[in-house]
């Protein structure tokens, strides 16, 4: 089948919801331009007036705490920036690295500087290797698509659980939407904090207990969120945020290195969207990072067309990573050129939380403690949650 490209940004028929209005824009550029005119193109002044209120919300609900939020830092782009943010704005956060054996030296040599450069307090959240390796043994064994998923989910789940035992409410996220907006429906679990998934699929290919990894079920969540008021807050949408000016501005303040591609600061990352997916799946994820940043007008098409002609990564190192992630999850040659062959399964071919008996245990979950939560926020022993659309 031929290859039909949108006429507007890098997506094409790889992906499997696309679609073409009759002048050849496919339906995610038309949903990033809805994003234009409700969200992004709202005026600077209004934006930071509603910034300015959720910071003043941020710190009034935390001033009797040593913290006032906790960001999660990866030592990518966008969390270093974050918390470079964060000290403009004079929050007090407690920064989280969340260590699953698959750091580059890149990464910790950025956190590294952060941490000192910032002076901010860190936690390293180091998972239990002989567990995670087998979940992710698992998840490869599954044939599933989305082979980030566990680090994903535990991220949050680790994110909940230090800010719960800080008693932190407000957990920064540094997600932004000018160069995060388009993501092709099938290219990643639909649901990324799917307990009930990933539960699935490790006792069904596991093969030892997981006893100390966190964990993050429905259930669990909602009881952070509804009881103990802790909220994500999503930030960077309030202020321009340009590629390539930010990097410059952490690599000027706070001595960042770049390791080139988003995500690239993990070395499972590297190998999984710029060996794995294309090879496995066809599907490479530069079309999509490429793509936010035409629709964000920060390069142009003929730009991203160009970016695209090189390589994901070297060819040399692509191989490397292959060697080393097999050895480290004790996989054979055999095993990976059947795994890499193997069309994907969905995520949904296993038990999921949209489960008639999950969801109504979470209805009766809701219900019970739907009146003591608004009385217990109107006397005020509950925070009420910053409103952040």
């Amino acid at each position: 089948m031929e290859l039909v490209q949108c006429t507007k940004c890098l997506l094409d028929t790889t992906a499997p919801t696309i679609t073409f209005d009759k002048e050849g824009k496919c339906n995610y550029c038309v949903y990033f331009e809805t994003l234009e005119e409700s969200v992004l193109k709202v005026p600077i002044d209004r934006k930071k007036e509603k910034l300015l209120s959720i910071l003043d919300e941020i710190k009034k609900n935390s001033k009797k705490n040593e913290y006032d939020c906790i960001i999660g830092l990866s030592g990518g782009v966008d969390s270093s920036y974050l918390c470079y943010m964060a000290k403009q704005w004079n929050l007090r956060p407690l920064l989280v690295h969340f260590d699953n054996g698959w750091n580059t030296e890149h990464a910790v040599k950025n956190i590294e500087n952060i941490t000192k450069i910032l002076n901010y307090d860190l936690i390293t959240y180091v998972l239990n290797w002989e567990e995670f390796k087998d979940l992710q043994r698992s998840y490869f064994k599954s044939n599933v698509l989305d082979l980030e998923m566990p680090t994903d989910q535990l991220i949050g789940a680790a994110l909940y659980e230090i800010a719960y035992k800080k008693k932190i409410k407000y957990i920064l996220s540094g997600h932004n939407l000018e160069t995060e907006a388009i993501n092709p429906v099938g290219w990643t679990c639909k649901i990324k904090d799917d307990y009930e998934n990933l539960k699935d699929i490790h006792q069904q290919f596991g093969s030892i207990k997981i006893r100390t990894l966190p964990k993050l079920s429905i259930y669990r969540k909602y009881i952070y969120e509804v009881v103990f008021g802790i909220q994500q807050i999503i930030l960077l949408n309030y202020i321009p945020y340009n590629k390539a000016e930010v990097k410059q501005t952490i690599i000027d303040k706070i001595g960042w290195t770049d390791y080139g591609w988003k995500h690239f600061e993990s070395i499972f990352t590297r190998f999984y969207q710029g060996y794995i997916l294309p090879n496995k799946a066809n599907i490479d994820k530069r079309k999509m990072h490429l793509s936010n940043l035409v629709m964000s007008h920060q390069i142009t098409k003929a730009e991203a067309v160009k970016e695209m002609e090189k390589e994901s990564y070297p060819m040399s190192m692509q191989l490397e990573d292959r060697e080393y992630v097999m050895k480290k999850l004790d996989f054979d040659e055999e095993f990976m050129t059947g795994f890499l062959s193997n069309k994907p399964i969905a995520h949904e071919n296993y038990k999921t939380n949209q489960q008639l008996k999950i969801r109504i245990l979470m209805f009766l979950l809701k219900s019970v403690l739907y009146i003591p939560v608004r009385i217990l926020r109107f006397v005020g022993v509950l925070t009420k949650p910053i409103q952040n659309n």
